[in-house]
Parts: C-alpha cells; sequence; structure tokens
C-alpha cells in the first residue's frame, strides 16, 4: 500500500465521508457530539464494512475512530473483517488516544481528510496538539506517519498529487466539506458546555 493515496481511493474516502460519515455525526452533533468520524473499508474492492462517529456524551473515550472500532466488535464474528484486510479512515488526523487504538487494533494503514491544524483552528478543537505537546512532548506533525505498525497520510497530500482536472473535481468536494463540516462543528461550539464531556 503506497503511503500517498491514490485518485480512486481518495473517491471512495470522500464518498464515505460524503455519504456515511455525514449523516451519522450531524445526528451525533445535535446531540451534543464532537465532529470527528471514521470508517473501515475492505483493501480487497472499498466496499464499507462500518461507518461511524463521535459519542462522548455517552463516554468520553468514544471518539470517533474509537466508537467505530467498538461497534465493529458488536458486528457477528464472520461479518468482520481482519484489521490487516481493512483500510482505515479517519475524517480528522487522529489524537493520541486514537493512534494507539488503531495500533493496538491491529491496522497496517490510516487516512484523513482534516488535520491536527485544522481541528485546532478550524474546529476550535485544540486538545489533540496539546495533548501530544503536554503528555508526549511532541510538536506538530511530531509523531511517525510511518512506523513499525502502519503507515498514515492525509487525503490532502494525494489531491495535491493528483492530475489537473481530477484534483479541481477533488477540492471542489473537499471545500463543500469543509462547509458542512462547519456548520456543525458551530453546531457543537454553541452548546458544548450543556454536555458532560471533559474535554469540551
Amino acid at each position: 500500500m503506497t503511503t500517498i493515496p491514490e485518485p480512486k481511493l481518495i473517491d471512495r474516502l470522500l464518498q464515505v465521508m460524503e455519504d456515511d460519515i455525514v449523516p451519522l455525526t450531524q445526528a451525533g452533533v445535535r446531540e451534543g457530539n464532537k465532529v470527528f468520524g471514521a470508517a473501515i473499508l475492505r483493501k480487497s474492492d472499498l466496499s464499507l464494512v462500518l461507518a461511524g462517529t463521535n459519542n462522548e456524551v455517552e463516554n468520553p473515550l468514544w471518539h470517533g475512530e474509537v466508537h467505530t472500532m467498538k461497534l465493529l466488535y458488536e458486528m457477528a464474528p464472520e461479518d468482520r473483517p481482519a484489521p490487516g484486510d481493512c483500510i482505515f479512515f479517519a475524517t480528522h488526523e487522529p489524537c493520541s488516544l486514537c493512534l494507539s487504538a488503531i495500533t493496538w487494533g491491529g491496522y497496517d494503514n490510516f487516512y484523513f481528510l482534516f488535520s491536527h491544524e485544522d481541528s485546532r483552528d478550524s474546529f476550535n478543537i485544540p486538545h489533540d496538539l496539546r495533548i501530544l505537546k503536554e503528555v508526549f512532548t511532541l510538536e506538530p506533525g511530531g509523531y511517525n506517519r510511518e512506523n513499525a505498525y502502519w503507515k498514515s497520510a492525509g487525503l490532502m497530500a494525494g489531491i495535491e498529487a493528483a492530475p489537473e482536472a481530477e484534483r479541481a473535481a477533488f477540492l471542489a468536494r473537499v471545500e463543500a466539506l469543509k462547509a458542512t463540516y462547519a456548520e456543525m462543528s458551530d453546531t457543537y461550539q454553541s452548546h458544548k458546555t450543556d454536555t458532560e464531556i471533559p474535554l469540551n
């Protein structure tokens, strides 16, 4: 698996985000959850195994990635593919909790659209970078994006490397997603103090 995602994979991950993750996240945000979501796809044909979203109002550990894995293990074993046969996709660059969960979950890869800086600057959620700095003394981008456990990449790296016509179409879809997530973020920020999420 290459580190920089190819156009076919970018197209599919954006589609999953648009069609599967966003509706779940919109519903979750209305309940007081953050805007983070995830999906697990089969490497063989890019079919969707499961999409999920943040559920911190139930449990502060149910970040989008972790809650998606929780739901995966509630599936019947015969319907649950091995992690090594899957692509893990996070809407936002995973925090330290989710980086560890992806590792412990046995995934050898993950992709994301929005960066840690996007989470801080566009969505007013600085905890990912703050925890990496305060707990692990890591500067932004300081974790190993390729290591003995997994390789990771942001979709934007693949979009920037795509042929011009595909790049323009991808960027238009990303802009639409940014607008959707900005609306969800506004909703979350407007009532985040009404929840018991410790790091809101």
